[in-house]
């Protein structure tokens, strides 16, 4: 599959779909502001490295431009999940559950939930799109330290202290993964 033939499907499935510059968004720049007063300052990389979907908007870092095809479709078809949970739970409802039940930091449930969901498919891409290095990339410490890091650090707002329950998650969904 090309990256175009993703991108007309995902316009298939969300008609107002669309990739927006962080850069170029008013919002975003509230947003990263926002992020970094009330982490005292750590959420530095919201607008330089983290992609974030808004409804149906993918916005993404200025260094989108340069990303492989590859990368771009593996981060893409795991920001269709998160659209896919928000057209499921309704709009409101997804997004009081995404950012704070029943807390908003440490045990933000339904983030976490969301996300595992959105990671499995990110693996599942990895290994799908780079059949002959994908299973080396998530089998290395480092890719899944990196998914780690995102549940149990200031890349999702500390959304869960429990690093070994989040390692137990991501070992069995690899193994299901291989399996296949």
């Amino acid at each position: 599959m090309k990256l175009s033939e993703l991108e007309a499907q995902i316009y298939d499935e969300f008609p107002d779909f669309k990739v927006v510059l962080k850069s170029e968004s008013r919002f975003m720049a509230f947003l990263d502001f926002l992020l970094k007063l009330i982490t005292f300052w750590p959420m530095r990389a919201f607008m330089l490295d983290v992609v974030t979907t808004v409804g149906n908007t993918v916005y993404v870092p200025t260094g989108w431009a340069t990303r492989s095809d590859i990368s771009k479709m593996i981060t893409l078809r795991h920001e269709r999940v998160h659209m896919r949970q928000r057209a499921q739970y309704g709009s409101v409802m997804f997004t009081f559950l995404y950012l704070l039940f029943p807390f908003p930091i440490f045990f933000a449930y339904y983030r976490r939930k969301f996300e595992m969901e959105a990671y499995a498919e990110s693996m599942r891409s990895v290994l799908e799109l780079l059949p002959q290095t994908g299973r080396a990339i998530l089998t290395s410490s480092v890719y899944r330290e990196g998914i780690l890091r995102h549940f149990t650090t200031s890349d999702y707002f500390w959304m869960w202290p429990f690093k070994a329950s989040v390692a137990a998650w991501y070992d069995a969904t690899l193994h299901r993964l291989l399996e296949q």
